[in-house]
């Protein structure tokens, strides 16, 4: 899953050492230097916004207000706010004390890691539905090297090469390998549903016989291999088990998207010890050299006609082969290793009632489209379809968002307008936005039929996990999600193939660094 801001705890995820050209360096050969998919089935494409100018702030009609809060002092306010995202308060508490303190869904704050991985932790935060979607509009925020947020990881994880997600539209590469993007989608579109299929047929065989061993089996852990196996089939139709990188995928992916999240993620250590490890210094790109070179190998063997297609847009196989292993492993890989887990998680508590609705509407509809699974077939789904975008709502895999301002501006939330001035760093926490109860009624419940019919519907254009409205599409001039659509497809393909074997299953849940970790107790087989 493309996750055009980062979305590890948001898999819809910057080292001290940022650059600002295109590249450190540009290799020729294949030998690593050491730098959502989102997959959209469509490849709609635009012209990029002209630059923003020095107009003047807009109109509004809500009484003005300053922005509360402060950064406290330097060094030691960003460290105790650090302390109290992640240990103290913890991140949900961090911000619904301060919306409790300051009366208000838009507050000064600093936003981790800080010292000394951050150069800068000051943030404007947007907690609201009305004021974050400023976060997506590219004429008044700059998106450079704020992918993950106050911080760039070194280049050094991605060959020397700033990759897509920490382009902004505005630069030249952007475009060229947003394309290049849409290409992969296209040219692997009839590849997906069957390998899909394939994949996770194989990962139900290996939970049922785990479950009829020791009672219980992990889906978190079978679903990673399941993950990678179906983005190499259908994006690249490469099988990695049958190449020198073996079942080794989703391993290597979690070493190297770990040493890049660090300053953002817990992992349970004793407190002082880990904010010391991970939040304070970056950890050093050469201890996952050799691994991040198997995984560029495969990708360089099994992109040929990717790598072939980037050198006619002018952009070199090296930099196309390290754009490809981001895309797929760090956001698509990414994405549904943090949302599968979470959307079973939701609908394994929702109960056997839904779960009966959904087997009965999957099954009679696949049956009446001659019993095979289609795009169109899961267009005549609407209770499964707004299941998958209620996952998204709840629990967005892209959670935190950032962009910089491009001029002096007005911000307004429900309740008054803000000013910011240019150059500040705006910050929004997605789950807060789409979980808005001045929008979404019984907004921090879990509603699967939320999004059914027309007033369902309209709602769409508040689930926002894409970097942008459900109901807007990516382009090459903004950051919406390459595969904002090949997300929301494979996310309804794992609940139609779960339904179309499986009457009704029982989870217990417990945390994880990303996300959810989701163990199976029961898989009852389909009986009708």
């Amino acid at each position: 899953m493309a996750l055009s801001s980062l979305s590890f705890p948001s898999l819809q995820l910057q080292f001290p050492s940022q650059r600002s050209s295109n590249h450190s360096s540009t290799p020729s050969t294949r030998r690593l230097i050491v730098r959502p998919i989102t997959a959209s089935i469509s490849e709609k494409s635009s012209v990029p916004p002209p630059p923003a100018t020095g107009a003047p702030p807009e109109p509004t009609k809500l009484p003005f207000r300053k922005v509360p809060g402060n950064y406290g002092l330097p060094f030691i306010g960003p460290i105790k706010d650090r302390l109290d995202y992640f240990y103290n308060q913890g991140r949900d508490e961090y911000f619904k004390s301060r919306i409790q303190k300051y009366k208000s869904t838009v507050f000064r704050a600093n936003m981790p890691p800080g010292p000394f991985i951050s150069p800068n932790p000051n943030v404007v935060v947007l907690l609201d539905g009305k004021s974050f979607p400023v976060l997506f509009d590219v004429t008044k925020v700059e998106k450079k090297d704020l992918f993950t947020g106050t911080y760039m990881p070194s280049t050094e994880f991605t060959g020397g090469y700033r990759v897509l997600s920490y382009l902004d539209p505005s630069e030249p590469s952007h475009g060229k390998l947003k394309q290049l993007m849409f290409f992969l989608l296209k040219s692997s579109r009839d590849r997906v549903i069957p390998e899909f299929h394939t994949s996770f047929m194989e990962l139900f065989e290996k939970l049922e016989s785990e479950i009829s061993t020791t009672g219980k089996a992990s889906f978190s852990e079978a679903n990673d291999q399941a993950a990678f196996n179906f983005l190499a089939r259908s994006l690249y139709g490469s099988n990695p088990a049958d190449t020198k990188l073996g079942l080794d995928g989703p391993k290597l992916i979690g070493k190297w998207v770990l040493f890049q999240l660090s300053p953002l993620l817990t992992l349970g250590l004793p407190k002082i010890a880990e904010d010391l490890l991970l939040h304070t210094f970056p950890l050093p790109p050469f201890l996952i050299k050799k691994d991040y070179q198997r995984l560029y190998d495969f990708f360089y063997d099994s992109s040929t006609l990717v790598l072939d297609e980037a050198e006619k847009m002018g952009v070199s196989r090296d930099e196309a082969c390290h754009n490809l292993l981001f895309a797929t492993c760090f956001n698509s890989f990414g994405g549904m290793k943090f949302f599968f887990p979470n959307m079973l998680k939701w609908i394994g508590r929702a109960g056997v009632k839904l779960h009966t609705q959904l087997a009965q509407e999957i099954r009679s509809t696949v049956s009446s489209n001659g019993g095979k699974v289609t795009m169109a077939a899961m267009e005549q789904m609407p209770l499964m379809k707004s299941v998958v975008y209620e996952s998204l709502r709840i629990e967005p895999p892209v959670s935190l968002q950032y962009g910089k301002a491009k001029r002096d501006m007005v911000i307004e939330s429900h309740d008054a307008a803000f000013e910011v001035k240019e150059g500040e760093m705006l910050f929004g926490f997605q789950p807060f936005a789409t979980k808005d109860p001045k929008i979404f009624e019984r907004a921090e419940e879990f509603l699967a039929d939320r999004f059914v019919g027309e007033e369902g519907e309209k709602l769409l254009r508040h689930v926002l996990w894409s970097n942008g409205p459900e109901t807007e599409s990516p382009t090459i001039g903004n950051k919406q999600c390459v595969g904002k659509d090949f997300v929301v497809l494979v996310s309804r393909l794992l609940v139609v193939e779960l339904f179309l074997h499986y009457d009704s299953f029982d989870v217990v849940v417990g945390r994880s660094p990303l996300g959810a970790s989701v163990t199976l107790t029961s898989l009852k087989r389909a009986s009708f």
